[in-house]
């Protein structure tokens, strides 16, 4: 999110965190659209994740004190030592992944310690916002403690899936490029009618 009057529309629907982006690269970044006086009047309960990649430890704090976040999502090479740097009282770390065919979770175990969250999306060009679903059954087997966001082109045609969808550790579900209508811009009318689907279940939406 960005521009205020989407930003507003979706708050509205009360998601239990909303994201902003800041990585340069992304064509959801927030540039200068988007004003940290106007995150001060969301409606309580919300979380702010500030979406980061590869991005310095100073940096992140920066923007954690600019937007009073409460959340960092780190999206790209970044190590456990970085993820132990970041998290903080008050400020939650999760770790983003990308799955594709095969996925040794083992690789995980450093940074079990030092995350709040995971978060797994599909493999693609880009760090993420790639659009694409990747084969839920790889985390069938998930047995890390840390609970984790699903990602990667979840859209309303998915809900029913998703609602009975019986993952171990699954905590929330990632809503992104398939409620777009540009850039950092989302349909609030297909969000609330996901939202309608998913909530019988009152698993957490991410957007």
């Amino acid at each position: 999110m960005r521009e205020a009057t989407s930003l507003a529309a979706v708050a509205a629907l009360q998601p239990d965190f909303l994201g902003f982006i800041f990585y340069p690269k992304s064509s959801r970044y927030v540039g200068q659209e988007l004003n940290a006086s106007s995150l001060e009047n969301l409606p309580p309960g919300i979380k702010k994740v500030g979406v980061f990649v590869n991005e310095t430890t100073d940096i992140i704090r920066q923007r954690v004190q600019e937007f009073k976040l409460n959340v960092v999502q780190l999206h790209g090479d970044e190590t456990p030592t970085q993820c132990q740097e970041l998290r903080a009282p008050g400020l939650q770390v999760m770790k983003a992944f990308a799955l594709g065919g095969k996925f040794d979770f083992d690789t995980l175990l450093p940074y079990v310690p030092h995350c709040d969250y995971f978060l797994f999306d599909t493999k693609g060009e880009q760090p993420g916002g790639n659009g694409l679903v990747f084969d839920w059954q790889l985390l069938r087997d998930y047995a890390l403690p840390t609970p984790y966001f699903l990602a990667g082109g979840l859209d309303v045609a998915h809900a029913e899936m998703l609602r009975n969808l019986q993952l171990p550790g699954l905590f929330a579900v990632d809503l992104n490029s398939r409620f777009e209508v540009g850039p950092g811009e989302k349909d609030p009318i297909r969000l609330q009618q996901m939202f309608q689907q998913l909530r019988g279940e009152r698993r957490s939406c991410w957007i």
